[in-house]
């Protein structure tokens, strides 16, 4: 028996290696959150130029650092409509290479899940990157942006007092990232790089207090602020599955957009390829 194979039309080959890619991503579990602005651009204008330079400027500067912040199109001879403030930030204990790669998936990825928006931020594990149409940068934020909790939870005194000690010292940082242990407790901390000592401490201890109050006795727990986040979590526990925080996110999962997008394409492409194949 002799099996025909006819390549896929250009287009659907196209659409099936998107399927594939966000197929991954979406098994990978890498996004925290992610936010847009309700406000859109029109395409082909001063803001989308600058955005995407911005967007370039995020990926080729984490060649050379873990933090950096951009302000483009903020003369008093531009449009008002074109300026655009962004920064990305990887996480503390990140080395460059393994940065680079991190922002170069975040910046490729917000694009898709904000398209045409004003404002952005995108929130994978290992690093962000935000925009936004107004200068945000160095102004203190410290908005809920996400949260999850174990849905286990302990009842031993013991614990929370280590608990507890641990967040006390992941809110004592000056250099915006900060890791901790106590017995079986870990966790870090980071601030964004924008923040002064002061509001970076100020920030970490309003995750503190969300921390405690949303996430009670969990065994895990991580608040991410708007400009910091804290996580902790009994050894062992850390990459096993906790829930969302529900309604309470201001930030959606993408990955459920995605997966919903990559098997309405794959159903396209097997249609297609199905009508084109003979009998």
């Amino acid at each position: 028996m002799m099996f025909k194979f006819r390549r896929l039309p250009s287009t659907l080959f196209l659409l099936f290696i998107i399927v594939v890619f966000f197929s991954y991503l979406v098994k990978s579990r890498i996004f925290i959150y992610y936010g847009c602005s309700e406000e859109k651009f029109k395409p082909n204008t001063p803001f989308e130029t600058n955005l995407n330079s911005l967007l370039s400027l995020f990926v080729s500067s984490s060649s050379q650092g873990l933090y950096n912040s951009f302000a483009i199109g903020n003369d008093t001879d531009t449009s008002s409509e074109s300026p655009i403030y962004g920064l990305y930030q990887c996480r503390g204990d990140l080395r460059t290479p393994d940065c680079t790669k991190c922002i170069e998936g975040a910046v490729s990825q917000v694009g898709l899940a904000c398209p045409y928006s004003y404002s952005g931020s995108l929130q994978l594990d290992k690093c962000l990157v935000r925009f936004e149409h107004f200068d945000f940068l160095g102004k203190l934020d410290t908005d809920l942006r996400f949260k999850k909790c174990s849905t286990s939870v302990s009842h031993d005194m013991q614990f929370l007092k280590r608990r507890d000690e641990v967040l006390v010292e992941l809110g004592e940082t000056n250099q915006g990232f900060r890791i901790s242990s106590s017995s079986s407790i870990e966790g870090f901390s980071q601030c964004l790089g924008d923040l002064s000592p002061d509001d970076c401490n100020s920030c970490l201890g309003e995750a503190i207090t969300k921390l405690k109050n949303l996430c009670g006795s969990s065994e895990a727990g991580d608040v991410f602020l708007a400009q910091c986040y804290m996580r902790y979590w009994i050894s062992g526990y850390h990459d096993s599955p906790s829930e969302s925080s529900g309604g309470d996110d201001v930030g959606k999962t993408i990955a459920i957009v995605i997966g919903v997008v990559a098997g309405l394409t794959a159903f396209i492409v097997l249609i297609s390829f199905c009508r084109r194949s003979p009998g």
